[in-house]
């Protein structure tokens, strides 16, 4: 029951996050005007705003005009869900499940963004840093965040130096924080390298095409991956290492 409140609360959640996604880089208020269409500008009613299943009811299509929705909608909230559902399944008590919940939902939007715009509003990355900071202990995540983002920002200096242009943004060091606080050095460095692998697997399939890809999704996705698989991880590296 509370895993499935819990998921129910990241897929309404995630209809949240399709707000902010949309409006925030185009410095719109989140809150007005309501909810519309954003083809013909048709004020959306409570039942076409039912997360996930009014999608599916209206086809992807506007009732009134019937201009395509973007599957993005029901794809962020159905993620949002999964991630909550996910991170349920990770802690046992219910703050570091929303907590955490939330703030993997936010990287979820920060990434979508990051992917469209190639840039990230700070209104986001720095709430979500907060939140990282009280994923564990205080002391810890606080010491191991500023540890991660002086380390990423030493790099940026060093790389933009070398190639003579910005390597790295801003908000790619706060990410980097974010994934200190939450796991610690040793599987924090693991993170960093599972998004670099990532990264670059995607820069050589992708070469051709000379599309440019934000780091942001990767990082996000190499600190969802070391989290959700710490526990095998740990004992790889102990028995690498000893």
């Amino acid at each position: 029951m509370a895993i499935g409140l819990l998921v129910l609360f990241g897929v309404c959640f995630g209809s949240f996050l399709n707000v902010l996604i949309y409006r925030l880089p185009l410095g719109q208020n989140v809150a007005f005007p309501s909810s519309h269409c954003l083809a013909c500008n048709t004020p959306l009613r409570w039942y076409h705003n039912v997360p996930l299943f009014s999608w599916l009811a209206l086809r992807g299509r506007c009732s009134t005009c019937k201009s395509p929705i973007s599957v993005q909608y029901p794809l962020v909230e159905l993620g949002a869900g999964l991630l909550f559902f996910a991170v349920a399944l990770q802690e046992e008590g219910l703050t570091e499940k929303v907590i955490l919940g939330i703030l993997f939902s936010l990287l979820l939007a920060l990434s979508v963004i990051d992917f469209r715009h190639k840039a990230v509003p700070d209104s986001l990355s720095f709430p979500a840093l907060g939140l990282a900071f009280f994923s564990g202990n205080v002391a810890a995540s606080f010491e191991h965040g500023l540890m991660f983002a002086g380390g990423a920002a030493l790099l940026r200096m060093f790389v933009s130096t070398l190639v003579k242009k910005e390597a790295m943004g801003e908000a790619d060091i706060i990410i980097a924080a974010i994934i200190g606080a939450v796991l610690g050095v040793a599987l924090g460095l693991l993170a960093v390298y599972i998004a670099a692998l990532l990264a670059l697997t995607a820069f050589f399939l992708l070469k051709k095409r000379e599309v440019e890809l934000p780091f942001i999704p990767f990082l996000a996705s190499g600190l969802l991956l070391a989290y959700l698989f710490q526990i095998p991880l740990i004992g790889l590296m102990e028995a690498i290492y000893g």
